[in-house]
């Protein structure tokens, strides 16, 4: 939902990150200085990033307003998106966030990035860096095998087979991510 550009050799901040790090920083863009207790043990309030995020201090975020944030921080984030992303917190159903809706919204971002952390981690289990960056049948097996599967090389190319979307013959992040779904 909220994406951010991957940088090359290293794994990608997320906006939520970059936002904090923005904010923790006192960078606002012109705009005035966070007020009141900006963070809470060391980390930005989840209060302060909706004030950061509420452009004309109505109380609410528009999806508008939700865009032009996420692309201030170097997210991507279309307008259709940021609509969508606004409609599936907003339970008032007034078609922007207040308070409490935003709070539902940033959780559900908190967990799609540990979802995506974990995946990353469990790729990289079977990973083997001479493979060129996916799992292969050999390293699907070797690691296999330290689990104590014992499968022979035909099931892991099959295995592999059945999720290589793009017919390479290796299994690259994205597909693990089909896969393990």
């Amino acid at each position: 939902m909220i994406a951010t550009k991957p940088k090359p050799d290293s794994a990608p901040e997320s906006v939520f990150s970059k936002l904090c790090r923005k904010l923790s920083k006192g960078k606002r863009s012109g705009r005035s200085s966070l007020s009141v207790n900006p963070k809470i043990n060391g980390q930005v309030s989840l209060r302060s990033i909706f004030r950061y995020f509420d452009l004309n201090g109505d109380g609410k975020i528009t999806p508008e307003e939700l865009q032009t944030c996420v692309r201030t921080v170097g997210g991507d984030m279309t307008a259709e998106e940021a609509k969508t992303a606004v409609k599936s917190s907003d339970l008032d159903g007034d078609g922007m966030l207040g308070f409490d809706e935003f709070e539902k919204l940033m959780e559900g971002a908190r967990e799609e990035e540990e979802r995506e952390r974990e995946l990353k981690e469990a790729f990289h289990m079977f990973e083997i860096e001479e493979d060129g960056g996916g799992i292969t049948a050999g390293s699907l097996k070797r690691m296999l095998r330290r689990l104590g599967e014992l499968w022979s090389m035909e099931d892991c190319r099959m295995m592999i087979r059945e999720f290589d979307l793009d017919g390479n013959g290796v299994i690259t992040f994205n597909e693990f991510v089909v896969m393990m779904r």
